[in-house]
């Protein structure tokens, strides 16, 4: 009702209103990703308040991660059939129901139910998934720069508001800081429902970059798990598909993984106090916003494999030297600068061979399973780096290590050495 006026009012001054769904979807993504990141603030406060320790609370947040990639194929699939908004709407309403929960949570089922399951089930629903339908539905120019700055809104999502929780915490408690994201998820998710489209066609509109308006493609019919599970079988014959998968993997792990739930406990070992921690990483969701965005730019212009290696190396360096900065002020600002110019720098490159490989309508799907990847990664090391900072009193093991995962991500793009558009693109069969 709303969506069509203001593309004409727009078309009128020249601007498509792919933008408008960029915008829309940015907005969502920073505030969904905002609502799952926050808890891993929140861990030592909340072990202080209910007597639980670093790997007993950090456990659920690693089923978190978990889910959050594991929901990632199937979420994929649901869109194709169901399209972004019914998704988005049912995603929207799982997270608040998730932070209701942790809100009052007082035992350890909470606990895992609402950190957990639906704080990684909801965010899963739509993910990174969702910046794929954008960019491959509406925009046949600038995909990059779109995928990156959507992909810019969940991780920066992840990180700038962490300083705010911390300070709320700080004056009210762990219980409070939870309580803005409930707001800011149902302003988000009430604008997408008013304001987006499923396909330029939907509006009488070509896709950016283009002259001809293309009907919206059918939606598969049937089982939907069919459709999941019928897209992996035809792209894990691939070896581009397991190279993305498993270097995928490697940036979840010393992303969303390691630096989002550790990072502030870390800084806590080494006797740098919460506000100071956060802040830190807020300078480095100010500057992955930058340094995707620019990753997203580049990916329109350079050999995306070669992005990605450069990206892996310089992210494991980084993080090999961490355990020998000092943790003084301004060893800590350069390691935020330098990690965060490349904390999801990949996500774009790796979604823009996704589409290159498998063809912008099923790519949602397949990138559904490389997400997979991702989180699996991630939710292996949010577990293991717990766990092994209860064993060792020590979190420096496990930033080293991810360094050296790292490392061999990169060195993982020699495989797709003169595949430069590494396979043709894969079509949607009807699942029925």
């Amino acid at each position: 009702m709303l969506a069509a006026p203001l593309a004409r009012w727009l078309a009128d001054r020249g601007i498509h209103y792919g933008w408008v769904m960029v915008a829309i979807t940015f907005a969502y993504a920073l505030a969904s990703t905002a609502a799952m990141a926050i808890p891993g603030v929140l861990m030592v406060p909340m072990g202080q308040e209910l007597h639980w320790s670093i790997g007993e609370i950090s456990s659920p947040l690693a089923l978190r991660l978990f889910l959050f990639g594991a929901i990632a194929p199937l979420a994929g699939a649901l869109m194709v059939r169901y399209g972004m908004v019914r998704m988005l709407a049912g995603a929207s309403l799982l997270i608040l129901i998730g932070l209701a929960l942790s809100i009052t949570m007082t035992a350890k089922w909470q606990l895992w139910l609402g950190m957990g399951v639906l704080l990684g089930v909801a965010p899963g629903m739509t993910a990174m998934v969702i910046n794929a339908s954008i960019a491959g539905r509406w925009f046949a120019q600038r995909r990059g720069l779109v995928m990156g700055m959507l992909s810019a809104a969940n991780a920066t999502g992840q990180l700038l508001f962490l300083p705010v929780a911390a300070w709320i915490t700080e004056h009210w408690g762990w219980r409070v800081a939870l309580m803005p994201s409930v707001g800011l998820i149902g302003l988000c998710a009430l604008l997408f429902m008013l304001f987006a489209r499923e396909h330029p066609s939907d509006l009488g509109l070509p896709a950016f970059g283009e002259t001809a308006v293309t009907p919206r493609p059918p939606a598969p019919s049937g089982n939907v798990f069919a459709v999941s599970f019928n897209a992996l079988r035809d792209a894990s014959g691939r070896l581009v598909f397991w190279v993305l998968f498993g270097s995928f993997a490697v940036c979840g792990m010393s992303s969303f993984g390691l630096m989002g739930p550790h990072f502030v406990p870390l800084c806590a070992d080494e006797g740098v106090n919460a506000v100071t921690a956060t802040g830190l990483l807020a300078l480095m969701g100010i500057c992955d916003f930058i340094g995707t965005i620019a990753s997203g730019w580049l990916s329109d212009r350079y050999d995306n494999r070669m992005l990605l290696a450069w990206y892996y190396s310089l992210r494991g360096l980084s993080l090999m030297w961490l355990p020998f900065s000092g943790f003084d002020m301004v060893g800590l600002s350069l390691f935020s600068v330098f990690f965060g110019l490349d904390y999801i720098a990949s996500v774009p490159v790796t979604m823009k061979l996704t589409i290159q490989a498998f063809g912008a309508a099923r790519a949602p799907v397949v990138f559904g399973w490389i997400f997979a990847g991702h989180q699996f990664g991630a939710a292996f090391m949010a577990a293991a780096a717990g766990l092994s900072r209860d064993a060792l009193q020590s979190y420096l093991p496990s930033f080293f290590s991810a360094g050296v995962i790292c490392v061999l991500g990169a060195l993982s793009m020699l495989l797709l050495r003169g595949r430069r558009n590494p396979a043709p693109a894969l079509t949607i069969p009807s699942a029925g």
